[in-house]
């Protein structure tokens, strides 16, 4: 269906970043327990929403947007349908071809609301991905790489976390051949089959 369109295949997934880092090894003197500073100041979280886009004879693409979130009141603590479209809209018009989009069964990607604003985009096509199958969106091994990297980090508050967040994407963006690693520890094969 993809090869016969010439779409794009994108994955797409989310992840959110706290001010509290992830754990990682660490090294210091021996007889020194080391130490990470974490700032107790402020609060917050980041989201973000990836699309990892591959189609056969092109590199790989990856496309993100990044919303962060300040805990004020009554504000989303989550993407909408309006910014995933954003995304996707975004996304069709960079690759300048068809998309068809690979996603999970979040609430909502599954919402009336999301399947009225695809409906109406002749160059979406929407797979939903078996629940509980993180194995199968390569764009989870985006965010395992993403969150490595962000080990024993103590941000000073959550833009400094989004500008972490933002810079370890964008060298990720640059590395075709860690993002075809991706694709290849999921076991999918996205060739086309001869006819």
């Amino acid at each position: 269906m993809a090869a016969e369109r010439g779409a794009w295949i994108c994955f797409e997934d989310e992840a959110g970043h706290t001010l509290r880092p992830p754990k990682a090894r660490t090294w210091a003197r021996r007889g020194r327990t080391p130490i990470i500073p974490v700032s107790g100041k402020g609060s917050g979280r980041i989201s973000v929403a990836g699309l990892l886009c591959v189609k056969p004879g092109q590199r790989p693409r990856l496309l993100y947007r990044i919303k962060v979130h300040r805990r004020r009141k009554g504000e989303r603590r989550s993407f909408a349908e309006t910014d995933y479209i954003a995304l996707l809209d975004a996304a069709h018009q960079h690759l300048k071809a068809p998309i068809v989009v690979i996603w999970d069964n979040l609430n909502t990607h599954i919402s009336a609301v999301m399947r009225e604003l695809a409906a109406a985009r002749d160059w979406l096509h929407v797979v939903q991905l078996p629940a509980y199958a993180p194995e199968l969106n390569p764009t989870e091994g985006v965010w395992s790489h993403v969150k490595r990297s962000l080990g024993n980090l103590a941000a000073t508050g959550v833009d400094h976390l989004a500008a972490v967040v933002r810079n370890r994407l964008k060298r990720i963006q640059y590395r075709p051949d860690l993002l075809t690693s991706f694709l290849d520890r999921t076991g999918l094969n996205l060739d086309p089959e001869p006819p």
